[in-house]
């Protein structure tokens, strides 16, 4: 058997949005992935299935996996032939030992490669608003282990040279030690007045950050209740966050926001919301699957011809109609002879990808203005294909039948409660969430089913709905809905949540 390679990656300093791409395409290619505790869980979800996926997380008083251990794991992986990589925090060579992991493969003769990755030194301080250098306040920066006590009898870090030098000083893992190292600078002649700001949890949405000075940070962080992972900035540029500060200011910014959305759609939400700042907690109450027979859908779709349009009420709709069309040998030209609606953008945008261009699209995406819309548009005794969802409202066949339109709707997926999320929902609201989000009716139905009808336990959270004829349901249900995005879209949603919370009332009632 080959030797395999081994890959030490950096991972970032939280937001998984931070890792490199080669260093994402690593993680996509191994056969073997050996991670840390502070690497998030959605980039090792990048991972092949069947990737052998091992956690050697060192957690605060845990203990956790010996270095010399991990170094070990590493040779014996690679010497079994595969590709392993080594996803560590922030950047590998950067007090990540990678250096100690990379001098055991050299000796060993195993291949190695470095994928460098963003240091929480430079990363927590610039979501924090810090620059590390500017102009006038400082021209140089420089980056310290915390862990060394500054009064131990050998140390590797010049306290004394760090305490005279006019640059930016960046402590990392020094919690435990923070009032030592205070003191240390103090006594070898750095200023009182120094500001200093400590960053917990640097580029996540709970990222939290204490400012003060040299003379009174050790109390102000006692009294904040700040815990590792903590990264110290100490200097004048620590003034500037107050214009700077660009993340933990934003709207959304640390709000914990259900998305009830289905796994394969939560994704672009979540994405959206974590860019504001917010964090996003998927609990998908919904499952889309296919239906049980498909014999009346093939046969709409094999006489596509006779009908004069095509309304496609979803993006749901349309991907299941051309996952059929593809099964049954069919493509887009089956649709030369028809007409095409789509309900709003999203499906617009859906249909173009697949090479159809949207023949209307109503300014809302809601099924009364896609009646209206079609009005006098050649409907009468016209025959229209309306694939749906099983459970599909009936406004808008109903509506269509009322221009005189003979309508064939047809179920092309099946729409059903979300299962085994119960335990996971409990947790959920056991944390706390600020605000549950409700992009169809069905995800708000399912879960208050999933609370056994008990909305009082979501009384303190704001609820936002997509559009009225969800907000209709929430309300139904016994929700108190705050509110109604006036863009029946996710991006809509979001700008909706985001003026909320800025005190825009516009978007809210």
């Amino acid at each position: 058997m080959s030797r395999g390679k081994v890959f030490l990656v950096g991972a970032g300093p939280g937001d998984p949005g931070l890792i490199t791409v080669k260093g994402l395409q690593c993680v996509e290619a191994a056969e073997v992935v050996v991670y840390d505790h502070l690497v998030d869980r959605r980039i090792v979800g990048h991972a092949a299935p069947d990737a052998e996926m091992i956690d050697v997380g060192k957690v605060p008083g845990s203990g956790g996996s010996k270095q010399a251990d991990i170094n070990s794991l590493l040779v014996q992986k690679a010497n079994q032939g595969n590709r392993v990589v080594r996803l560590k925090g922030g950047d590998s060579f950067v007090f990540g030992r990678g250096g100690e992991e990379a001098d055991t493969l050299q000796r060993e003769g195993i291949a190695f490669e470095v994928v460098p990755g963003v240091t929480s030194a430079v990363a927590a301080p610039a979501y924090a608003g810090i620059p590390l250098t500017h102009r006038g306040l400082a021209s140089s920066f420089t980056v310290v282990t915390g862990t060394e006590m500054p009064g131990k009898d050998v140390s590797s870090v010049n306290w004394e040279a760090l305490a005279e030098q006019p640059g930016t000083l960046v402590v990392l893992m020094g919690w435990e030690n923070l009032p030592a190292i205070v003191e240390g600078l103090l006594r070898h002649g750095k200023e009182p007045e120094t500001p200093i700001a400590l960053v917990r949890w640097g580029t996540e949405p709970y990222q939290e950050t204490v400012v003060g000075t040299l003379s009174n940070i050790v109390g102000r962080a006692a009294n904040s209740g700040l815990k590792p992972p903590v990264v110290a900035v100490i200097g004048e540029v620590v003034q500037l966050r107050d214009r700077l500060r660009w993340f933990d200011n934003q709207p959304l910014f640390g709000k914990r926001i259900l998305v009830t959305r289905t796994r394969s759609q939560a994704g672009v939400f979540s994405k959206l919301l974590a860019q504001r700042g917010a964090q996003a907690i998927e609990l998908p109450t919904i499952e889309i699957g296919p239906i049980d027979d498909y014999r009346e859908l093939d046969d709409a779709l094999r006489e596509l011809g006779r009908y004069e349009w095509v309304v496609f009420s979803s993006t749901n709709a349309a991907q299941a109609v051309f996952d059929r069309l593809q099964i049954i040998g069919l493509d887009a030209r089956a649709f030369h002879g028809a007409k095409v609606a789509a309900i709003g953008s999203t499906t617009a945008d859906r249909l173009a990808e697949r090479g159809i261009v949207a023949d209307f699209v109503p300014g809302q995406p809601v099924s009364e203005a896609m009646v209206d819309g079609l009005r006098g548009r050649g409907l009468e005794s016209g025959r229209v294909l309306l694939p749906n969802a099983d459970i599909a409202r009936k406004a808008l066949a109903t509506g269509l039948s009322e221009l005189g339109a003979i309508v064939d709707e047809v179920a092309v997926y099946r729409t059903s409660p979300a299962g085994g999320v119960e335990a996971r929902l409990q947790d959920i609201i056991a944390e706390g969430i600020d605000v549950a989000t409700f992009t169809s009716s069905s995800t708000a139905t399912n879960l208050v089913r999933l609370l056994d009808g008990s909305v009082d336990r979501l009384s303190e959270a704001t609820i936002a709905c997509i559009g009225p004829i969800t907000a209709t349901t929430a309300r139904d249900l016994g929700l108190k809905v705050d509110i109604i995005a006036s863009d029946h879209t996710i991006p809509g949603l979001v700008d909706a949540l985001e003026a909320h919370f800025a005190g825009e009332g516009s978007s809210h009632e």
